[in-house]
């Protein structure tokens, strides 16, 4: 997915390097991040870098744990939803580089990382070293991901749909809740065909929502993840097309429900005829999507 935002900046003089190296990672834009679950402490080291023979006079240094909602239509300000803080030094003078750690242990991070068209939530660590005249300010972003659990309904999808005379079909897909691995699987059952249908996709719909929609602005896109053939050519009465799409090489997030009252994200399974002369026929039909593992 591509995103308008740039993730992480600051000061060369200090870096940020979380414990657990190990961790699963996530590409974001041009970066690569490492993800937490919303239930893990973020612990790590603050490296501040002093340059041999000289001396780094400061007011104090502390490290944050931020989480923000930025909206692309509002650019500059941001919604900040979890904030705190721990102070590592307290005012004095480095002859050397010092080494710090940090624990935040026990913080609410109750909402996915995403990274959108409209909107992006992020969680970052901003380390800031106060001097005289100036700050130096480094803001280390990471990702986190909610694992849920598993639906406890898996009710298929019936549908039929069609013009009157025309064309008649039935779909149908094994379920309506799918974890971002999953496999759809399903079928299209030609009842009756009197179109000179040449082509038939199924295609995934991210449709991202933005905005408080109560008096203010609201933004509404839609982006294709994938178009999979299902059909090449003619169907003829009483033919039965199988699906079996696989979902794990998408770039998918799970369904997000008016995340913080800023936005939501719904995926939706578009069934997609074409006929010999391009008019196109569609059905869709909304999916929820769950996080089944962390990565």
């Amino acid at each position: 997915m591509t995103s308008f935002f740039s993730s992480t900046k600051g000061s060369d003089r200090l870096v940020v390097t979380f414990n657990d190296g190990g961790r699963p990672t996530k590409k974001v834009g041009s970066e690569t991040l490492e993800i937490f679950s919303n239930t893990e402490p973020v612990t790590g080291t603050i490296a501040v870098n002093v340059e041999p023979g000289k001396k780094l006079e400061h007011q104090g240094i502390k490290v944050e744990l931020l989480g923000q909602i930025e909206m692309f239509y509002d650019r500059g300000n941001y919604f900040e939803f979890t904030s705190v803080v721990r102070e590592l030094a307290a005012a004095g003078a480095l002859s050397s580089s010092q080494e710090y750690p940090f624990d935040f242990s026990g913080v609410d991070k109750q909402y996915e990382s995403y990274s959108g068209l409209n909107v992006r939530l992020r969680y970052f660590i901003r380390v800031t070293v106060t001097r005289n005249y100036k700050r130096d300010v480094k803001e280390q972003d990471f990702v986190v991901q909610v694992v849920q659990p598993p639906p406890t309904s898996l009710t298929a999808i019936k549908m039929e749909v069609g013009i009157e005379e025309c064309l008649h079909i039935e779909f149908e897909y094994d379920k309506q809740k799918y974890h971002m691995k999953d496999i759809i699987i399903g079928k299209v059952y030609f009842l009756l065909v009197r179109i000179k249908i040449k082509h038939m996709e199924l295609n995934i719909i991210r449709r991202e929502q933005a905005g408080s929609g109560t008096g203010g602005q609201q933004y509404n896109e839609s982006e294709t993840l994938t178009k999979f053939e299902l059909m090449d050519g003619a169907p003829v009465r009483g033919e039965c097309i199988p699906i079996r799409l696989f979902m794990s090489s998408l770039d998918l997030t799970p369904t997000y429900k008016s995340i913080n009252n800023k936005f939501s994200v719904k995926y939706y399974l578009n069934l997609v005829l074409v006929d010999q002369e391009d008019r196109r026929y569609f059905k869709q039909q909304e999916v929820t999507l769950w996080r089944k593992d962390i990565g």
